[in-house]
């Protein structure tokens, strides 16, 4: 409890590899709890749309094709931190993405009177990444996604929504899903290891279907 007696916010963090839901469970998972699901990646575009000083300084990074600094991501996630609708907890996706982002995360936690973040791990097996991302087709005109194993579209390749014709991005391919994944393992082992040993670190089976890993998902949450 913070000097108010009201419970201190809920923080969360999901950590997971591509293909693990991560998204699409924190979005839910968010969506059951009413707290607002943070997305990096949603941060940085609308960033970009309005044009801020963080979403310039962005775009610069992204044309030139270098990673968007530590710096630039934790303001983008301290302004967003400071909301109202933060205030009774949040669930952050894609962020720390790093060791000195983690240390910041703590600090931007102790401010705002949050104890460690519950971090959750999707773990999901190598065959089951292969098969989610590499049936994994997009819509090029309303960007709606789909795949051909677990969601299919209703008639072959074309889009329900508006008929164009399916596609499959160049990093679903499985040659391209095997260089993300070393990528992802050897940037997020460290900050695996790191959480682990705060003690509020959960392991989650992301192998199951969608609802068992939701069901399972809320009641670590409200644990």
């Amino acid at each position: 409890m913070n000097q108010d007696n009201r419970p201190n916010p809920l923080a969360l963090v999901f950590l997971g590899p591509p293909g693990a839901g991560k998204g699409t469970q924190a979005r839910l998972v968010a969506q059951g709890l009413a707290i607002p699901h943070i997305s990096t990646g949603d941060l940085f575009r609308e960033h970009v749309e309005r044009g801020t000083s963080l979403g310039r300084t962005a775009r610069g990074l992204m044309e030139r094709g270098e990673l968007i600094s530590d710096d630039v991501v934790d303001k983008m996630v301290r302004e967003r931190l400071a909301e109202p609708d933060c205030a009774a907890g949040f669930l952050l996706d894609g962020y720390p993405r790093t060791l000195r982002q983690a240390e910041t995360l703590k600090e931007l936690l102790r401010e705002r009177n949050c104890g460690a973040p519950l971090v959750v791990n999707l773990g999901v097996s190598y065959t089951v990444i292969v098969k989610r991302l590499g049936g994994r087709r997009i819509c090029p005109v309303c960007q709606r996604t789909y795949n051909l194993d677990s969601q299919p579209p209703l008639k072959d390749s074309v889009c329900d929504d508006d008929g164009a014709a399916l596609q499959q991005r160049p990093d679903d391919r499985e040659e391209a899903i095997r260089e993300r994944l070393s990528a992802y393992e050897a940037s997020t082992a460290p900050l695996i290891e790191y959480y682990r040993a705060q003690g509020r670190f959960v392991e989650v089976n992301a192998d199951r279907t969608p609802e068992q890993i939701t069901a399972e998902l809320m009641r670590v949450a409200r644990q």
